[in-house]
């Protein structure tokens, strides 16, 4: 009487081991450039919390202006965050955070939020003291306005 054969050949399990090589080879470099975006988007975070008192300043269009990091939003390197460095400001109001601890290729690198103009999309915003300006929208990650880092490690929503 025969046994009918249990479990897998020699064969089978080599081949399940290479496809398992194969997919894994092909799915880690994604996973690590989605681990630095998900940490980035605190870097984000810090950016977009200066995007209200810009807005504010640019409505109220207050005399003197406000010199650069003088928008009242900004953090130096004590009251940074644990991916955030430093934010700071320019005259006009574009914000940067300065990157840390996430990973050697963006570590140290900058990422940008700039306000727009209306009405042409795609102008930066120009500060005039004593004027009540509207802002078009907000521009983030692009290199025009100083991003030091590639497209591939930030979130979707901030690709220039």
């Amino acid at each position: 009487m025969r046994y009918p054969q249990k479990g897998f050949t020699l064969i089978e399990l080599m081949i399940i081991v290479g496809v398992v090589g194969i997919l894994s080879s092909l799915v880690l470099p994604a996973y690590q450039d989605y681990s630095v975006r998900t940490k980035m988007s605190e870097v984000i975070l810090a950016l977009t919390s200066c995007r209200v008192s810009v807005t504010e300043v640019y409505q109220i269009g207050p005399d003197p202006a406000p010199g650069p990091n003088g928008w009242g939003c900004e953090a130096g390197a004590t009251p940074g965050t644990t991916y955030v460095s430093s934010v700071t400001t320019t005259g006009d109001g574009v914000t940067s955070a300065t990157v840390r601890g996430i990973t050697t290729a963006v570590n140290g690198a900058v990422v940008t939020l700039a306000p727009l103009a209306p009405p042409a999309p795609g102008t930066p915003a120009t500060f005039v003291p004593g004027t009540s300006q509207p802002l078009y929208g907000w521009r983030c990650g692009s290199t025009a306005d100083g991003t030091t880092i590639a497209a591939r490690y930030l979130p979707s929503s901030c690709r220039g």
